[in-house]
């Protein structure tokens, strides 16, 4: 590995340069099955230590939404202090810019929760004013391609197109599910011009800041904060645009093309940060401490 992205055999080497962390969840705290218990352990030492921890996640539902599965999957309260998704923007930007708007859901049942609380009609697609699209209706069996003629129809109407969540794909368990961005991508495809809200783009990380400096009780420097992420497009991305230092976690979503997830091959580690112009302060395969 080079000097610019070393492995790491613990985030404790690095941990005394940062007042916050800024954590993904999928991919790095649980893989949507079961929490990973050094993760949250490492979590929970940055916050003993005196770092702000806010979770920063693409999940398409609010925040309290998150957290109670977050509770399911075994992890401790005490990992962190604040959570932030996606779907709280989205939630944010539909109850500002879209009262009273009647709106076609494309995703599971259980991402209704978005809608809580808004003044929205949730209705057909023949009679939308704009589509919201948290994932597949059914990620277990569907892919992107099933949703070709739908969205070659909501093109056509130009119909305003929100992305509740960018992330193409996701862990469950040692499958790989695709996600509302996956969708987003092929509605671009079309001709759409698809709204996307959470990481990599500014909206999210202004809030997970606010939420760092909130936690911690005075104002943060961005070079005071280190992101941890598994995802090259959204976590690493998302950092390097905001100032943030990041620690790559290769074992959630690129561990295939990285070699073994308990091992990456750090030749494919190096050759991925350079193809997509980035650096890591660290390299771990899962995040320890």
């Amino acid at each position: 590995m080079t000097e610019r992205s070393p492995f790491l055999a613990g985030v404790s080497l690095i941990a005394d340069r940062y007042d916050g962390i800024l954590s993904d969840v999928w991919g790095v705290v649980h893989n949507g099955v079961a929490a990973w218990p050094n993760a949250c352990e490492a979590l929970t030492r940055l916050r003993a230590g005196g770092a702000a921890v806010v979770l920063i996640s693409n999940a398409p539902r609010p925040s309290r939404a998150v957290t109670a599965q977050l509770h399911e999957l075994g992890v401790p309260a005490d990992a962190y202090d604040a959570f932030v998704s996606s779907g709280d923007v989205t939630h944010d930007l539909l109850a500002r810019d879209y009262g009273g708007a009647r709106i076609f859901h494309i995703g599971p049942e259980r991402d209704l929760v978005l809608y809580d609380g808004l003044d929205v009609t949730l209705t057909g697609e023949a009679a939308a004013d704009l589509a919201v699209c948290t994932g597949l209706f059914d990620d277990t069996t569907e892919t992107p391609e099933d949703y070709d003629r739908l969205l070659r129809g909501l093109a056509a109407r130009r119909l305003p197109f929100i992305c509740a969540n960018p992330d193409r794909v996701v862990e469950r368990g040692t499958d790989l599910i695709f996600c509302a961005g996956a969708i987003a991508d092929l509605y671009r495809e079309l001709g759409g011009a698809p709204q996307i809200i959470g990481k990599p783009h500014a909206d999210i990380y202004d809030v997970a800041h606010a939420a760092l400096e909130t936690a911690r009780g005075r104002p943060l420097k961005n070079g005071r904060v280190l992101a941890i992420g598994d995802s090259v497009g959204t976590d690493l991305r998302g950092a390097a645009d905001h100032g943030y230092d990041v620690l790559f976690v290769t074992g959630g979503i690129h561990s295939a093309e990285l070699g073994r997830p308990e091992a990456p091959d750090p030749g494919r580690v190096a050759a991925l940060l350079e193809r997509e112009g980035l650096s890591a302060v660290g390299v771990q395969p899962r995040l320890v401490w």
